[in-house]
């Protein structure tokens, strides 16, 4: 199924796109927090804490694929809207063997270092075993996330959103599944929910690709399109490159928090790994919708719907600050008991500090709304430079204030917690003055 996001109320538009993107990455999540849920209640906190750890690791380099594939999927859209299907083809064959290369060094890197990468995440020596085998087996399978991200993208790009939607609802169930098996009746431990995560994203990739290619023929790009076109190339690579940095070095920076948090020890570490689902898990949607925002001025600046745009801004930002305000609302007052959901009641000290984390952290969840829009949007009008600067912004000052913040003494770990909101806060004012006093050039680049 395509939609045309060129036509039609410009708000039903959106929602009606964004919805199954929304949807599909609660799925998405079901991946994590199942295998939080399952190891915490299961094998223990050393093993929580291991996964939690972890976890920041494979997210940073799975940003860098998806980087790819965003900025792949933006190029992608922007063809759709001009019905150029040659230039779209030709777009997926060279995308997709310039990702597949990148992936393919990355997971060998990964194998040869992963012992020098530990010691640098400073994973403490009691965990080091159990986040060592959780890696090495989920890495396996890191092929499986690029195949699943690029396709995704691709059927998005063409207002395809619900098939994602489809194929990883029925992983994230069977990754459940599997994990209770494998850790609860097998007693596998960590290995038993990496393996059920690895088998489960294997067969949502290999459905994407026969789905791709029994019903949507018209993207499957034909010999004449199977060349080295140097100039779609270097297109390809501005836009994917640099939204891959984007997303990396936003990733990056968490995994430098990463690094922080675990030097507090084992409890925080805990926390911060609760604390984090959670707050990735209410603040995820409006990313969602930062995406599928993208994709509808992806495909109107392909089209030349300049007025269209502008309309579109206008509604995105009434929307997700709508959004973001009920959620906040929602993190801050349940934050205990929403930490309770993972953790055990009375594992007191790791509750209170992250709710501790969810009280700042959801009273601003409106930055990072406002910042995923501003990372679509300049995605979407081929200016990913932009986004990269933003992030830049973001996770600089983040990184700074945590490390600064943090070895004040009367301060510490709650230092971290600030950094945070504070870093979108300055991202957002630069995204939207930049706009604001070059609006007519942008607006123009529109025409």
């Amino acid at each position: 199924m395509k939609y045309d996001l060129t036509t039609g109320p410009v708000a039903k538009t959106m929602l009606k796109f964004s919805i199954p993107m929304i949807l599909g990455d609660l799925f998405q999540q079901l991946y994590n927090i199942s295998d939080t849920l399952i190891v915490g209640w299961f094998i223990g906190t050393n093993a929580l804490a291991a996964v939690g750890a972890s976890y920041t690791l494979i997210i940073f380099l799975t940003s860098v694929i998806l980087g790819l594939c965003m900025g792949s999927g933006a190029l992608f859209s922007i063809f759709y809207g001009e019905k150029n299907f040659t230039n779209l083809k030709s777009s997926i064959f060279l995308s997709f063997i310039l990702i597949s290369i990148i992936t393919i060094i990355i997971n060998i890197l990964i194998f040869v270092y992963i012992d020098e990468i530990i010691v640098f995440m400073r994973i403490p020596q009691e965990i080091y075993d159990l986040a060592y085998t959780y890696l090495y087996i989920i890495f396996i399978g890191f092929s499986f996330t690029f195949i699943y991200n690029y396709f995704t993208c691709l059927l998005r790009a063409i207002g395809n959103s619900n098939t994602p939607l489809l194929f990883l609802g029925f992983s994230a169930i069977l990754n459940i599944i599997l994990s209770l098996v494998f850790v609860a009746i097998f007693n596998m431990g960590v290995s038993g929910s990496a393996i059920a995560t690895v088998i489960s994203q294997g067969l949502c990739a290999l459905g994407l690709i026969l789905y791709t290619a029994l019903k949507c023929p018209e993207l499957m790009p034909q010999k004449e399109h199977m060349h080295w076109n140097f100039s779609m190339l270097k297109n390809i690579a501005n836009s994917s490159i640099l939204t891959c940095t984007q997303q990396s070095v936003m990733n990056f920076g968490i995994l430098m928090v990463q690094g922080l948090v675990n030097s507090f020890g084992p409890t925080v570490m805990a926390a911060f790994t609760v604390a984090v689902k959670i707050d990735s898990l209410a603040y995820m949607p409006a990313q969602d919708f930062g995406n599928a925002f993208s994709t509808f001025i992806g495909q109107n600046f392909g089209a030349k719907q300049t007025e269209r745009i502008r309309q579109g801004i206008k509604t995105a930002l009434k929307i997700s600050f709508v959004f973001c305000l009920i959620i906040s609302i929602i993190v801050i007052i349940f934050a205990k008991s929403l930490m309770t959901i993972f953790v055990d009641a009375n594992e007191i000290a790791i509750i209170e500090i992250g709710a501790q984390y969810l009280y700042i952290e959801g009273s601003c969840y409106f930055g990072i709304g406002f910042l995923f829009l501003l990372y679509g949007f300049y995605r979407a009008i081929n200016f990913p430079m932009m986004s990269v600067i933003l992030t830049i912004i973001s996770l600089g000052t983040r990184v700074f204030l945590a490390y600064y913040l943090a070895s004040i003494p009367s301060i510490g770990v709650i230092g971290i917690w600030w950094s945070i909101p504070i870093g979108w806060a300055l991202a957002d004012i630069f995204g939207f003055v930049y706009y604001k006093r070059k609006k007519l050039h942008l607006i123009g680049n529109l025409q």
